[in-house]
């Protein structure tokens, strides 16, 4: 009986010490603070951009800074401690995040027309927004320092200045700055080649080194007639060159504008290539050429003072339209001798109608005048003609006069001279007594 109280209160000291050792264990978990990792994040201004990049005064334009998380992977871990302080192990969590809570941009002589920006949220490790303010400069030239202020939930806040530009040649680089001119010697017509002189100028204040100009081709239009690459070399600040070439054109380039692409390319005094694209204006003017394609009357052989018609038709074989076409001919006889056809397109013709009274049998020269306008101005131009109608036929009245004539001679003979001979000179009609 003794022997079982023992063992019994044995199993209850055990249980007791269990007890004991799990309430410190819990003791020293509650004690235990959680562990931060050392890349604490915060934010900062990582970039900023200004827009224009020099203001002028009382002007408007825009700030537009980065902001940044700092910490690349920010994360908590705590401490579970055992029976010494020293006894624990490590359990990680999920990373942290900062939280915007307002940012502020304090102008410092610029005036801020954007409001503040609050409650912006969370930025993760590693992470960037933009944020974009509106300003206005003073009506005064300087260098401005407004700063961005930015306050986070539990972090630091941090202030950034940043500098602004307000008319002043502080911070703008110099550079060197190519102009191209080109003169022509006037419009040109299709199918022609096209002399230019082009002139580059340096309005920069650095010199252009390598500078060369490359001509594009318009396909169909106009093309280089030889080389489409020139070197100019060097062309130091107020300096230029020129440069003589001649462009071909297509006769089939429809009138119009016609621009050349040009490039330019050149290394600045540091050695950095830079390229500008310009470009050569031609203006294309059509010029129209006319002539006569056939001369036809109706009908076709002309008689002597009768009306006909003549048709002559006229052909453009020029690169542009010819307009106001206009016919006359200066024929000596009566009726329509001006014919108004209006406008031919190359390649194609049109009928100018003369509608005339009769003339009189022989030749007659004439002059055909042809006026008409185009991209060039206005153009006449005659050509001399000629014109034949036959005189009148007369030989089948001649024939039958003939006939009636000899007709007479036969009567007269049979009935006056065989009578006359033969008897006492009456008629045979005439009764004799």
């Amino acid at each position: 009986m003794n022997e079982y109280r023992d063992n019994r209160n044995e199993i209850m000291r055990i249980f007791i010490t269990i007890i004991a050792l799990a309430l410190l264990f819990g003791v020293a978990v509650l004690l235990v603070p959680p562990v931060h990792a050392d890349d604490t994040p915060t934010v900062t201004v990582s970039d900023y951009k200004i827009s224009p990049s020099v203001l002028l005064p009382d002007s408007a334009g825009t700030i537009t800074i980065t902001v940044k998380n700092t910490a690349n992977s920010a994360s908590v871990s705590e401490k579970t401690g055992k029976l010494a302080p020293d006894d624990y192990s490590m359990i990680t969590t999920t990373d942290i995040n900062v939280n915007i809570e307002h940012i502020h941009l304090e102008g410092n002589g610029l005036t801020v027309q954007t409001k503040d920006f609050d409650s912006v949220g969370a930025i993760g490790p590693g992470q960037s927004i933009p944020i974009t303010f509106s300003i206005q400069a003073p009506d005064t030239s300087g260098i401005y320092y407004p700063e961005v202020w930015i306050d986070t939930t539990g972090g630091r806040s941090i202030k950034y200045p940043i500098p602004v530009n307000v008319n002043t040649a502080m911070g703008i680089q110099k550079q060197a700055i190519l102009i191209m001119d080109s003169s022509l010697t006037g419009s040109v017509n299709p199918g022609e080649e096209v002399p230019v002189t082009l002139t580059v100028s340096n309005a920069g204040q650095l010199l252009a080194d390598d500078v060369t100009i490359s001509i594009g081709n318009v396909s169909g239009s106009v093309a280089p007639k030889t080389s489409d690459l020139y070197h100019l070399g060097t062309i130091g600040p107020g300096g230029q060159k020129t440069l003589d070439l001649v462009l071909l054109s297509d006769k089939s380039t429809n009138p119009g504008l016609v621009r050349v692409p040009v490039t330019i390319r050149y290394n600045s005094i540091d050695g950095t290539p830079t390229m500008q694209v310009t470009g050569i204006d031609v203006m294309m003017k059509g010029k129209a050429e006319l002539g006569f394609v056939s001369v036809d009357t109706s009908p076709a052989r002309l008689i002597e003072s009768k009306p006909f018609d003549l048709t002559i038709r006229i052909e453009n074989t020029g690169t542009g339209d010819a307009k106001q076409v206009s016919a006359t001919v200066n024929l000596p006889t009566e009726g329509t001798k001006e014919a108004f056809i209006g406008k031919i397109t190359p390649g194609n013709d049109a009928p100018a109608l003369f509608l005339l009274e009769g003339m009189k049998g022989g030749d007659y020269p004439y002059n055909l005048t042809i006026s008409y306008t185009d991209d060039m101005g206005a153009h006449t131009f005659t050509r001399q003609m000629n014109m034949r109608v036959s005189p009148t036929d007369n030989s089948g009245n001649l024939v039958l006069m003939l006939i009636i004539l000899a007709i007479l001679g036969f009567l007269a003979y049979r009935y006056w001279y065989l009578p006359s001979k033969k008897g006492d000179g009456t008629l045979p009609w005439v009764k004799k007594n």
